[in-house]
């Protein structure tokens, strides 16, 4: 894996508890970055810092993204406590189901959890965390992407995990296209590797190996530094679902995702 230099940097990373967000954290210390390890669970956190061992180069935070309460107060210590953090790693997310089923479950605020916990909860985060985020955004999505129907966007009606995975995932990279020339800083998504050995993969098909290798690539690689507004899939720009480039959708997502989170203030 190639090595980068992360002397003096922070990197938040959601979800580093676990799977690629774990993995990513150790080859970001490694780099010489400080990082901000946040997680759902507290016993889970606490093992990820001890085994990281980074002394006061590991800092972490709380929160169930299922909330946006918890959102809310996540961004809140953040703010208070970092002067800056240089990379936000939009990587927590689930799955298709949550045990053998495919069942339409809902978030803490009413909304269908896998467009909650896997769009909207990055989008309340990365906008409260904006003043302080100095150099790159990098949002974890999927090549399993299926277009937002802004007529049922909760999935009300003819529910399957699958679509409400795909449709949040799609989510992701709207809002990244969108964010892009008005953030002030680099806005990029990618599909990190098929099917990684992580909890929510029965069948793995690629290592999490090539999944760090492509995001720690958006998150420290010199050579990204004025690219943005892009998809990758690995370490290939690709294009996403035609969803993606209709302004329209993008501008109708940030309405709504503006709306959702302001109603759960």
């Amino acid at each position: 894996m190639p090595r980068f230099d992360l002397d003096d940097k922070v990197v938040l990373i959601t979800g580093a508890t676990d799977g690629l967000g774990r993995a990513l954290a150790r080859e970001v210390l490694d780099a010489g970055a400080t990082v901000l390890v946040h997680g759902r669970s507290a016993e889970r956190i606490a093992d990820t810092v001890a085994e990281l061992d980074g002394g006061d180069r590991v800092r972490s935070s709380r929160a169930d993204l299922a909330s946006l309460a918890e959102v809310r107060s996540l961004a809140a210590a953040l703010l208070d406590a970092e002067p800056r953090i240089d990379v936000l790693v939009n990587n927590a997310g689930i799955g298709a189901r949550t045990g053998r089923v495919e069942e339409r479950e809902l978030s803490a605020d009413g909304h269908e959890l896998r467009f909650a916990v896997n769009y909207l909860a990055g989008f309340a985060l990365t906008q409260r965390l904006l003043p302080i985020v100095a150099s790159r955004i990098v949002n974890v999505s999927s090549l399993g992407q299926q277009a937002i129907d802004f007529d049922d966007v909760m999935l009300e009606h003819g529910y399957s995990g699958t679509r409400a995975y795909c449709q949040s995932k799609l989510a992701q990279i709207l809002y990244t296209f969108e964010l892009a020339p008005r953030a002030g800083v680099t806005v990029n998504a990618l599909h990190p590797a098929t099917y990684m050995p992580t909890k929510m993969v029965p069948s793995p098909i690629s290592t999490l190996e090539e999944g760090v290798e492509a995001t720690l690539r958006l998150v420290a690689d010199p050579a990204l530094d004025g690219t943005t507004g892009r998809f990758f899939d690995g370490l290939r720009q690709a294009v996403p679902d035609a969803q993606a480039a209709d302004a329209q959708a993008r501008r109708r997502l940030w309405a709504l995702s503006e709306e959702l989170t302001a109603a759960a203030s």
